[in-house]
């Protein structure tokens, strides 16, 4: 499966000298789900980034950004469901890091859509997170002012990490700029909550049928990195939320570091399982 990079990273790639790459950061993103209203499929929750940002900038995605201390350092976060070690081995990390990145899949979502996946018990999820104060804390997580430790703490929550379900593992190619070890997590909107146009890093956000936002990728509608698109293309063949989460269970995951590979005014973008990956050019 080969495919042509956008032309901010084929700048990148084309100005890389080849030297010492850069060190990826951990990072966590989170496909949020829910079933269409004529039950004929899936849609995911997308953000098209703000053209001015440093990383993505104008580029549709999935919610989700890098791993922030504060997540690591949660051992007294309030917690329900599968424990760090059992996430380890999914998410390719010790026990540290994987509780971190799950911390990170629950604040980034909340920061960047509204929807939060934590409830008062092991069985339940808070039912709306529309009202005054929860804007408040929202800004307050995004600003930093705020870990999501405490807010769960101060309001009698445990973080439900049963509602999360890990999905792929996308390494940034060497030639990028800003490097992302990313694990890529599916989950479905919880009933009774909606999601918000509260990220102030999009520009715009909408449910999309996976199939739709690729058609409007085709058609040079929108600009999105090739995993954004390959998890699409995966999410399109499954025609409910319960299918996405069941073959989530049964995932095998490898961490992935695609090539960028120079072919005329193109860039390729490769996988470990394309023709030409482990030849020194890219070639078959």
């Amino acid at each position: 499966m080969t495919f042509e990079v956008p032309a901010a990273i084929a700048r990148h790639v084309a100005a890389w000298d080849g030297g010492e790459p850069a060190v990826p950061r951990h990072a966590a993103t989170v496909i949020l789900l829910r079933d269409t209203p004529s039950a004929d499929g899936v849609e995911a929750y997308l953000l098209r980034r703000v053209s001015a940002m440093a990383a993505f900038g104008g580029m549709t995605v999935f919610p989700g950004g890098g791993v922030d201390p504060a997540d690591i350092d949660s051992a007294n976060l309030p917690w329900s469901g599968p424990d760090a070690d059992a996430w380890s081995g999914p998410l390719s990390a010790p026990p540290d890091l994987a509780r971190g990145l799950v911390c990170a899949a629950v604040r980034e979502t909340f920061e960047e859509s509204g929807v939060l996946l934590a409830g008062a018990t092991a069985g339940d999820v808070v039912a709306d997170t529309s009202a005054p104060e929860w804007e408040t804390a929202r800004e307050a997580l995004e600003a930093r002012e705020l870990s999501l430790s405490t807010l769960l703490t101060e309001r009698g929550l445990v973080l439900r990490a049963d509602l999360l379900r890990p999905w792929a593992h996308w390494i940034t190619p060497v030639q990028e700029k800003r490097r992302f070890d990313t694990r890529f997590f599916v989950a479905a909107l919880p009933s009774g909550q909606r999601t918000r146009d509260v990220a102030g890093e999009a520009e715009r956000v909408a449910w999309v049928r996976p199939a739709d936002a690729l058609a409007s990728l085709e058609r040079g509608e929108i600009v999105m990195v090739p995993p954004t698109a390959i998890t699409l293309r995966e999410l399109a063949r499954h025609g409910s939320v319960a299918g996405v989460l069941a073959a989530a269970d049964g995932r095998e995951i490898e961490p992935v570091t695609p090539r960028l590979v120079p072919d005329g005014d193109r860039i390729r973008f490769l996988l470990p399982t394309d023709p030409g990956y482990d030849a020194p050019d890219g070639r078959a």
